[in-house]
């Protein structure tokens, strides 16, 4: 039985390095079956996953031997961290390896929405040449509201600036005196202000229970009518519905999404709409933010695999296992 299992398509330099020193199994399409997987893990020491394997308490259980969870990306819903660490199991994580490329992501969003990139492409392509009707608006003196000012929300921030935006910034676990906040000169404000004055709005929310739904359709409504909204973040912490009567009303004047409250989502109405720029998740997908993440879980899967702790733990947690080696 291997030592190490990855479930999802995870590869790279890192991986094959962590091949030449244990039995890794690899196979990009185990996450689909959860039987499969978990007869994978039985023996396994370490389990490295992207986020569509869910690492349930089930599967813990099922795997007794397992003393570290690898998760390349920072996105936790897919793993029941609650169950690894009453099982006494490592959760190693990539907080910042991918923030420069998702916070790129939101601002060539904001940018394509603004100069109505992907349909005049289209309209070009069809062997047209509409000037006029593709009449795009400045960022610049623009107002920028931040939803989740962590890591992500900071770069992107930081970048907005550099096109001349101003910046709000609703975090309730940050307080007016942050010297991130005040490096990027935001404003910290509550959602319903920032809803109120920002041009664009852009969510960097984890998904926690708090969270869900919580851009939903008394949020839609607060906003300043014509603005645009972007979700890099998490898809369940919008409500779709509400998004789309919100487009729909002219309330949000567009939309770009890289999550969904489902992926791969079914196709509906928000597919059919020229302002909205769906994505299938990419916002990670670069090739200099993959190489970071993939090294940086398999730096950790290392370590925890000698008995080192790990460099990026989610919670400070000597696990059981280890201490007792």
């Amino acid at each position: 039985m291997p030592d190490i299992v990855i479930s999802e398509n995870i590869r790279g330099a890192a991986v094959d390095a962590l091949q030449s020193r244990f039995d890794v199994f690899l196979d990009p399409n185990l996450w689909k079956s959860p039987e499969a997987l978990a007869e994978k893990v039985k023996q396994a020491r370490a389990l490295i996953v992207r986020n569509q394997t869910p690492v349930t308490a089930a599967l813990l259980a099922a795997a007794p031997d397992l003393l570290v969870i690898g998760r390349a990306g920072v996105g936790l819903d897919n793993v029941d961290v609650k169950a690894a660490a009453e099982a006494g199991i490592v959760i190693s994580f990539t907080p910042d390896q991918n923030a420069i490329s998702v916070a790129e992501l939101a601002i060539g969003m904001m940018i394509a929405l603004a100069r109505f990139i992907p349909d005049a492409d289209r309209d070009t392509k069809a062997g047209n040449w509409n000037r006029q009707k593709f009449t795009g608006i400045e960022l610049y003196g623009k107002t920028l509201g931040i939803v989740g000012a962590g890591k992500i929300g900071f770069l992107t921030a930081r970048r907005a600036q550099a096109l001349g935006m101003k910046v709000l910034a609703y975090d309730p676990f940050l307080s007016p005196d942050n010297v991130l906040l005040a490096e990027i000169q935001a404003e910290l404000v509550s959602l319903d202000d920032l809803l109120a004055r920002a041009d664009v709005v852009s969510c960097h929310l984890p998904a926690t229970p708090q969270t869900k739904g919580l851009l939903n359709g008394d949020c839609f409504q607060k906003m300043k009518r014509g603005a645009f909204f972007l979700n890099t973040s998490r898809g369940n912490v919008v409500s779709e519905p509400d998004l789309l009567e919100a487009l729909k009303s002219g309330i949000v004047a567009g939309a770009a999404l890289d999550v969904r409250a489902k992926e791969p989502p079914t196709v509906g109405e928000l597919e059919s709409m020229p302002n909205v720029i769906l994505m299938p998740h990419i916002g990670a997908f670069t090739r200099e933010a993959q190489d970071r993440v993939t090294v940086a879980i398999c730096e950790d899967v290392t370590r925890i695999l000698e008995g080192k702790p790990a460099i990026n733990p989610v919670a400070a947690n000597m696990p059981r296992k280890l201490a007792s080696r």
